[in-house]
């Protein structure tokens, strides 16, 4: 596999060794970027890119790709587009790579997508001409060798310069299948993996020894910090495969009955996501199993000093 320069913030950080903190954005159903673009300066002193979701859990929102480029334009902080597979064919996944390329995006996240009949719009009809797996090695395709499906891009196309991720479920139960998917997109080309949100270590670790063991790409764990009880209660009941373990949800439970003031429950819950998230980071860190974590901390900016701080990293 011909290896891509280092063309972004974020790759450059995953081959140094640095130990990478990404986070994630998500536009709502309106055109104004303007508090994403707010969210992103909030925590653009904490990660060195933040992921722009496209359409999560099928809802209809703003455009990924628009939502993307604003982002990085007025925040500075440099995104990792997310593109799936679920609205556009080939052609169409083609052309948004092309125009990824010609707005300055350095990074594509490839999924598959969560299916139409999950969302809000359910009578709309499913692409999914592709899966990630083909996705990833499209990109790969137009950087690497300059074309689409073995048509030439043109001769005045400036070069391809971005760089390709997917996602990685430790969750899966068996844990096979999901190994065997990793490796094919590691044939494909990808060159880092964030994982959907795990919250047990002894479900994180050999799966994370197996990615190493068989495909040595980088991964960066996904963690996804609760900032009240309603979202931890919410999270639990509406993703598919996650559990939040009920100690975790009782004791988030338990602050929102207390009498605390408002303030006083915002550091209570802000010290149960620390107390929780660190140790767990701290030992997969120490093992060498992970390059980062991928903190999907949407509309909760206010976790990552002190979580950076108890993990022992500093601003950038």
């Amino acid at each position: 596999m011909t290896e891509l320069k280092t063309h972004s913030n974020l790759m450059k950080a995953i081959r140094s060794g640095e130990f990478v903190i990404t986070g994630e954005l998500e536009p709502e159903r309106t055109s104004n970027i303007e508090p994403t673009v707010h969210e992103a300066i909030e925590i653009k002193k904490y990660c060195v890119a933040a992921n722009v979701t496209d359409n999560p859990k099928s809802t209809v929102c703003l455009s990924s790709l628009a939502g993307s480029y604003l982002t990085q334009e007025k925040s500075g902080l440099e995104i990792v587009y997310q593109l799936t597979c679920r609205d556009q064919n080939r052609m169409g996944l083609g052309a948004a790579i092309l125009g990824a390329n010609a707005l300055g995006l350095k990074n594509i996240l490839a999924l598959t997508g969560d299916h139409n009949a999950c969302g809000d719009m359910p009578k709309s009809k499913p692409v999914f001409d592709y899966d990630s797996t083909h996705l990833v090695k499209l990109v790969r395709e137009m950087a690497d060798k300059r074309s689409i499906e073995g048509l030439a891009l043109d001769d005045d196309c400036p070069d391809i310069t971005i760089h390709v991720g997917g996602a990685a479920n430790p969750n899966a139960n068996p844990m096979g299948p999901e190994i065997m998917h990793i490796q094919r997109k590691a044939m494909a080309g990808v060159e880092f993996l964030q994982t959907q949100v795990v919250y047990d270590i002894d479900i994180a670790e050999p799966f994370l020894k197996e990615i190493k063991d068989k495909t040595g790409v980088p991964v960066l764990l996904g963690i996804f910090p609760m900032r009240g009880y309603g979202v931890a209660k919410g999270f639990d009941e509406m993703v598919p495969g996650v559990s939040v373990p009920k100690d975790l949800l009782a004791k988030f439970k338990a602050v929102k009955k207390s009498g605390f003031e408002k303030k006083e429950k915002n550091e209570a819950y802000r010290k149960l996501n620390i107390d929780f998230y660190v140790p767990m980071l701290k030992e997969l860190k120490k093992k060498n199993l992970v390059a980062g974590c991928h903190i999907m901390a949407v509309h909760y900016p206010k976790i990552f000093p002190p979580l950076l701080d108890a993990l022992g990293l500093q601003p950038r």
